[in-house]
């Protein structure tokens, strides 16, 4: 019965492909029956095709099936006041072929135009669909661990702080923490890596991520709206409505070229007309001088610039994608494609951001119990890779937190507490410097990364952590430089020991550390004040934020980034990955080339048929290669950027 079932399904499936078909091309099927059938008949002089009007009526019944919808669209732009739209300058130009009686080409024009448009718009249908289903993997029902037993929901149903479940295979519905010990699951939909990724307990789990190896639980963090797929979801869907210069170039143009071009049609034929009148030798024919500048018209329609153009950037935006590299908006793709400076944030961007507590050093009367105790009280609601690491490695060694009060941060220098009763600071030592607290001089000199504690006014002790770059940093840096973009540049609040050290291992020469967030703002508004420079900066914090907004091209490492710095950025990084940026810089450049191969196709085409149809030799078939032809052209270019983008 299986068997059975499976055939009628795929019968089902292969009939509706057919009446899709069916229903797309039915006009234009016809409408090319009848043409080519009229032209057998013509050519094989069949009697009653020779009868008064009866090639009329036959070519006129070969017109209207793609003619009619063509006409029913120019009159609504003109309703629009948009007089001179390609669809008006069609109709002109087939209908003026009928009134000088060259019926095939008339129809011709119309079938091919027809034919070009169809094509164009499922291009750019498929364009559109290849980004939406890139990431609209959001599944349509959580299962629910509700009084011990399980319900499925819809996502948009499920509370924060519930527990759901996802079997092997599955797709997880919503953004949440790890219950079980660790597990395995595919993120490329999120991030465009192939490799699955393990989560262990109590890390971040998204929606999106499909389970591998077992079932598991986990923990809903955030509302199914605001989980990190819906919104990078949003982010590219409303990719497509922020315009690359050069799309909003060649909108401004058509508005100015068409109109002109059907003024020098009309010139075409009235220039000779008034010429005759002043010189009786000249022999002014009609209809001869129609023809030309009906060729004229059915050239200078617009389509391949208007449609290949913006398909491209879809096409970037789109492939772009699949490598985990999001682009907000065709304008960004263009602008990265500038881009010859490139400061990093350090920690979270080129180094993991995943810091370990290497040693504890106290002053006399204090155990590092209370000193792990003391740090890790304070940082306990701190999202800050060392804040985790010090929670992480207090609940590792079983010491139980004390309950704070007045937490308060200050920015680039830590954090102050009430414990107790007592002030407590946990941060670095401009914080103890600030508040006027001695300490040891040789924790300047510590290369690795510290976190001070002091009580009252006393100081008692450090951490001592260490950060690891990432494992593709140094090969970000060389792919940089294959790009030719040899001004790159590291930013970071770390001490200047710890910046120099990272470094001297990627090969960068300009390194800042000891920046606090308004010391990164003000060393790019001093890269800004050099007009040659095209500022990108990469970071991931929310202190990163105003940083991204103040350079040309904001990168954001979307993974484990901030909410603030996926919102400011330009593009999002979703893997993690520096080496994406010189990704996305390829992909910008690509899909500029591609963009500025059809404009010069387009144009070059148009201009040599052009010429040749107001000098009264190309024919109209000509004309129909030069606009469906070089349109058609332009669109297979456009989607060669999915292979050309890796």
């Amino acid at each position: 019965m299986s068997c059975k079932c499976c055939c009628t399904h795929e019968h089902t499936v292969i009939q509706e492909k057919r009446n899709s078909l069916l229903k797309d091309y039915w006009r234009i099927i016809l409408s090319a029956l009848l043409l080519f059938g009229g032209i057998i008949l013509n050519a094989t002089d069949a009697t009653f095709f020779k009868g008064e009007y009866v090639s009329l009526i036959w070519y006129l019944l070969a017109y209207f099936p793609v003619g009619l919808p063509v006409m029913r669209e120019a009159w609504e732009s003109i309703l629009q006041k948009d007089v001179f739209s390609e669809f008006t300058l069609m109709s002109i130009a087939t209908l003026g072929a009928f009134y000088i009686g060259e019926y095939p080409e008339g129809v011709a024009v119309m079938l091919f135009y027809s034919l070009g448009e169809l094509f164009q718009d499922k291009a750019v249908d498929k364009a559109k669909r290849n980004i939406s289903a890139l990431l609209d993997v959001r599944p349509e029902t959580a299962t629910v661990i509700r009084n011990g037993s399980t319900l499925v929901e819809a996502p948009q149903r499920v509370q924060v702080g519930e527990t759901i479940e996802v079997k092997a295979g599955e797709r997880v519905p919503l953004d949440g923490t790890m219950l079980d010990e660790v597990a395995a699951f595919n993120t490329s939909a999120l991030t465009g890596e192939s490799v699955p990724r393990n989560i262990r307990q109590d890390e971040e789990v998204l929606a999106g991520m499909i389970a591998t190896d077992k079932v598991v639980r986990i923990q809903v963090a955030r509302p199914f709206e605001k989980s990190a797929l819906s919104r990078i979801l949003e982010l590219v869907q409303n990719a497509a409505e922020r315009k690359a210069p050069a799309e909003l170039f060649i909108r401004k143009f058509a508005r100015i070229y068409t109109p002109a071009v059907t003024g020098l049609a009309t010139l075409i034929v009235l220039f000779p007309f008034f010429y005759s009148l002043a010189n009786t030798q000249f022999s002014f024919i009609l209809n001869d001088w129609l023809y030309r500048a009906l060729v004229f018209l059915v050239i200078s329609c617009p389509c391949a610039l208007v449609v290949s153009i913006p398909l491209g950037y879809f096409g970037g935006i789109g492939a772009a994608s699949r490598l985990g590299v999001l682009f907000k908006g065709g304008n960004y793709l263009d602008a990265i494609t500038q881009v010859n400076t490139v400061v990093f944030d350090k920690t979270g961007t080129l180094t993991k951001g995943t810091f370990d507590v290497q040693s504890c050093q106290t002053q006399p009367g204090i155990t590092e119990e209370k000193l792990i105790q003391l740090a890790a009280s304070a940082e306990r609601n701190s999202t800050h890779p060392v804040a985790k690491a010090i929670a992480s490695y207090a609940k590792q060694r079983n010491i139980e937190l004390i309950a704070t009060t007045d937490v308060m941060e200050i920015a680039g220098h830590g954090l102050q507490t009430i414990m107790d009763g007592t002030r407590v600071l946990v941060g670095n030592t401009r914080l103890l410097t600030k508040f006027g607290i001695e300490y040891p001089d040789e924790l300047s000199s510590i290369v690795d990364t510290i976190v001070v504690c002091a009580i009252g006014t006393k100081y008692v002790g450090y951490l001592l952590l260490s950060d690891t770059l990432k494992e593709d940093a140094v090969n970000a840096v060389k792919e940089l430089k294959a790009l030719n973009i040899n001004n790159i540049q590291i930013l970071s609040g770390d001490k200047q020991a710890i910046v120099t050290n990272f470094a001297e291992k990627l090969g960068i020469t300009q390194a800042y550390g000891d920046l606090l967030p308004d010391g990164k703002v003000k060393h790019i508004e001093a890269l800004r004040n050099n007009p040659a420079n095209r500022i990108a900066f990469v970071g991931d914090g929310i202190n990163d934020a105003p940083v991204l907004a103040l350079s040309h091209v904001g990168i954001a490492m979307g993974g484990l980034g901030s909410d603030a710095a996926i919102e400011t950025a330009d593009v999002v990084i979703q893997t993690d990955q520096p080496s994406r940026v010189a990704t996305a810089i390829r992909a910008g450049k690509q899909t500029r080339r591609i963009v500025w191969q059809n404009i010069s196709l387009a144009f070059g085409v148009k201009l040599l048929v052009l010429i040749l149809g107001a000098g009264g030799i190309a024919t109209l078939w000509e004309a129909v290669f030069a606009d469906v032809g070089v349109a058609l052209i332009a669109i297979v270019n456009a989607i060669r950027i999915q292979k050309l983008i890796k």
